[in-house]
């Protein structure tokens, strides 16, 4: 999440809720993270409240139940593998596929305090690909628990990962010998003289490889490999650095703001998980109710009241029942209604309250969590990055050519023009 202010109970139920859930599972490993770059996307001008507010939100992460211990809960700036790979993966990716993002056309429509027009924010779907790729790892999926309205970003994500690899994925499994790079060139239906040959090779197998790329740039790595006869498929193989996220998508309730609309810190419209009692009741008690109930005797309908969704999270079966019951029958109103809701957000909430005031009270242990989460996190991503430079730079093999002196037989080899003096 970004660090724009403390996080409210549409926070929890919309993603903590779940992210606990998660983390409980021994079937996952979770990494949580505070997007502090991602703040810069649209907030770039005034950055004063940025640290202030990545504490605000560990502390939020801690007392709503995330644990150290179970989870990986990080800060992005603090692990740089993020933005070298958000680098690369800039390099490949068409400016159209960014363009036409729906949420960036929008914004730039209707977000009339800000500029907008910056690369920043045109690439945030970018930055936001690599959060989640850069911990991919051989041999195992990669989720993304998100809602309904967030499965696009997903999708783009998956599809910024396979243009990577069709640059990058496809590699021969061994060097191939002089004959099978024949072989193979005339399956490709690449001429001799296309493969730029030198005085000793007439079919370079790197060529070759370059060649077989840009064919899998034209139909997909996957389909190119499927097009292959099974003799030739045997000569190549996909690089898995980077693993296509998969959406998990998981059902959240319906939790309106305090005016009915959705819950946003710049509607002013929100419940922090660090709301007094006195304040939740206060605001509590000015949320809007279903329109038809104008006078206390009308009755009205609670599937259309915000104040009954929050009763739905809040409130136990059989005030849940008095509530629907005396809205449709007129037979409470709407002051004694949200005056119950009140009471049981209140005991709802207390308990993370409790734990988040033990963490106020010692920012220098949350500031240890945080460093040494993005410790562990930055772990994984520089074996993630250390694949991925390997498969754009080849430095690896490069270096290993070097040592061992074949180096030298490719420089002999090429035809380089001669200078001479007089």
């Amino acid at each position: 999440m970004r660090p724009t202010g403390r996080l409210h109970i549409g926070h929890y139920f919309g993603a903590l809720q779940n992210w606990v859930r998660l983390q409980n599972d021994p079937s996952y490993e979770c990494f949580y993270f505070i997007a502090d770059w991602h703040a810069l996307t649209s907030d770039y001008a005034d950055t004063s409240a940025v640290a202030q507010n990545t504490l605000e939100i560990m502390t939020d992460y801690l007392a709503a139940g995330l644990d150290p211990q179970k989870s990986v809960i990080f800060q992005q700036s603090q692990v740089p593998e993020h933005a070298e790979l958000h680098l690369l993966l800039s390099m490949v990716t068409p400016l159209g596929w960014l363009e036409r993002v729906p949420t960036y056309k929008e914004a730039l429509e209707n977000v009339k305090d800000r500029d907008l027009h910056t690369y920043g924010f045109l690439g945030y779907p970018i930055l936001q690909c690599a959060d989640i790729v850069i911990y991919s790892a051989e041999g195992k999926s990669l989720v993304v628990p998100v809602g309904e309205d967030q499965v696009s970003h997903v999708e783009l994500s998956r599809e910024i990962v396979r243009r990577f690899r069709e640059f990058f994925a496809l590699e021969f499994n061994s060097p191939p010998g002089r004959k099978d790079r024949e072989k193979i060139a005339k399956a490709l239906g690449v001429l001799p003289e296309a493969l730029e040959p030198d005085s000793t090779d007439k079919y370079p197998a790197e060529n070759i490889c370059r060649f077989a790329r840009a064919r899998a740039r034209e139909s997909g790595t996957v389909n190119f490999m499927e097009s292959l006869d099974t003799e030739y498929r045997a000569y190549f193989h996909v690089r898995e650095d980077l693993t296509e996220p998969q959406a998990m998508l998981t059902k959240t309730p319906r939790i309106p703001g305090l005016d009915g609309r959705k819950m946003s810190k710049s509607y002013g419209n929100t419940i922090t998980l660090s709301e007094s009692d006195a304040d939740i009741r206060a605001k509590t008690k000015v949320m809007v109710t279903d329109p038809a109930r104008k006078r206390r005797s009308d009755p009205g309908n609670p599937d259309v009241c915000p104040v009954y969704d929050w009763h739905k999270l809040f409130s136990p079966p059989e005030t849940l029942k008095w509530s629907a019951e005396g809205c449709r029958t007129a037979g409470i109103g709407c002051i004694e209604c949200k005056a119950a809701m009140a009471d049981n957000l209140i005991k709802w909430i207390a308990p993370i309250r409790e734990r988040r005031v033990e963490y106020e009270k010692n920012p220098k242990r949350v500031l240890e969590l945080i460093d040494a989460g993005s410790k562990r996190a930055r772990v994984e991503a520089v074996k993630t990055m250390t694949r991925v430079r390997e498969a754009v730079f080849g430095w690896e093999k490069k270096r290993n050519e070097v040592a061992s002196g074949e180096w030298r037989g490719k420089i002999d080899a090429r035809r380089l023009p001669r200078v001479t003096s007089h």
